[in-house]
């Protein structure tokens, strides 16, 4: 019997079998502004020749699952025969959902992997679970660990005790990667180029020269500097899809400070919107999010927690999600946290060599795990008992 590991994302589903490598995929569906009525399904993307004006279809809207047509299609594409093969009656899959998810949502998910495509068994579970599995199976010593999981739409921080995740001490900040793209669409619109329609292009800027600053104020003084001095400024190319395919950063020995560039690439010149925006993790207020940032939050969240145990937690943050990538998020966090925690209790933070692919790793062990059959609802089990079964045996 095979077992699949989907770790749902709202950006993007983390897939591959147990026992071999996962692969990465947009969870959504696309339209290209050349061909209105083709949709391109999940990793589709790449045959799209001009991704200028790309439209996305996502399932996902403020990180709960609400389109199941798009869901359905993008399953029904990396289940086929293109990419997984999956013979369902003879397949276990384990698949991830959000905290605290609707029962309408997780009654459809029900439905839809017992009858429509009649796996053989499921696990449904949190992303979070999987990488506190993940870290304790890493570190068995470790009784605690607090999962920082910044995604695509959320930041959730998720104590869990011996596997078990404490419900009292989640919590939720609503500023996640596609915010972070949306600030930074609207800001280079205002200043510069209009680019509201080019996500695709501006997420792509993001993660090329965004980073989190370690001293906000004083990188804020050299961004506005003149000429040469100011060494936050970059040139980034953006592509054209016709000879540059993907948008790159100038080498600063060919940046032009003074006057236009003679080529005829198209240039777009940030200097403090390359640090401002990550900054939002830290301080959601910058724009108006009447929320913590990511330190208070983990404070927060830890001081609600019997006492004896808030040492462990501070010494096993696992940071996982696709912004904990940006350079100096790590030590950032860290410094913060230093500085907010009392001086007498280490503080210690992991960020993994992959953090998004952290929770999906986690269910691969699972997988493998002596109790793996006793935690899964079986197909029999749920032509018996229908939803019930399920709310009893998962903990959402």
């Amino acid at each position: 019997m095979a077992t699949l590991v989907l770790d749902n994302g709202a950006y993007t589903a983390k897939i591959g079998y147990s026992l071999e490598k996962v692969s990465v995929i947009p969870n959504c569906q696309f339209r290209s502004k050349t061909s209105r009525l083709k949709t391109f399904t999940a990793n589709q993307l790449d045959e799209i020749k001009d991704p200028s004006g790309l439209f996305y279809i996502l399932p996902f809207q403020k990180g709960y699952l609400v389109n199941w047509d798009v869901q359905r299609k993008v399953w029904d594409h990396l289940f086929g025969k293109e990419m997984f093969k999956v013979d369902f009656a003879d397949t276990s899959i384990i698949i991830t959902e959000p905290y605290f998810d609707f029962t309408s949502t997780q009654d459809s998910m029900n439905e839809i992997l017992f009858e429509e495509y009649q796996f053989q068994s499921v696990l449904r579970t949190n992303a979070g679970s999987l990488s506190a599995h993940h870290y304790f199976h890493t570190k068995p010593s470790e009784l605690c660990c607090l999962v920082v999981d910044s995604g695509f739409s959320f930041t959730h921080i998720a104590p869990y005790c011996r596997s078990k995740k404490m419900k009292e001490g989640i919590c939720r900040i609503n500023v996640g990667g596609k915010l972070l793209t949306n600030h930074l669409k609207e800001i280079i619109s205002y200043r510069q180029l209009h680019v509201m329609d080019e996500t695709h292009v501006i997420n792509q800027v993001k993660e090329d020269v965004c980073y989190v600053s370690q001293q906000f104020y004083k990188d804020m003084e050299i961004a506005q500097m003149k000429g040469e001095e100011n060494t936050a400024m970059i040139d980034y190319v953006l592509p054209d899809f016709t000879s540059i395919k993907k948008g790159f950063c100038k080498p600063r020995e060919e940046m032009v400070f003074s006057g236009k560039y003679k080529t005829g690439e198209q240039i777009l010149r940030l200097a403090n919107e390359r640090f401002a925006v990550p900054e939002m993790l830290f301080h959601p207020s910058d724009i108006g999010i009447q929320e913590m940032g990511i330190p208070e939050a983990i404070v927060h969240s830890i001081q609600s927690l019997p006492e004896e145990m808030q040492p462990h937690f501070y010494q096993n943050i696992v940071l996982t999600g696709g912004n904990t990538l940006f350079p100096g998020f790590k030590e950032r966090l860290e410094a913060e946290l230093r500085s907010l925690v009392p001086a007498h209790l280490p503080v210690s933070l992991l960020l993994p060599a992959n953090p998004i692919c952290y929770s999906w790793e986690g269910g691969k062990l699972l997988a493998h795990h002596p109790d793996y059959d006793e935690m899964v609802v079986t197909r029999e089990d749920y032509d018996e008992n229908g939803h019930c079964i399920c709310e009893e045996k998962f903990d959402i």
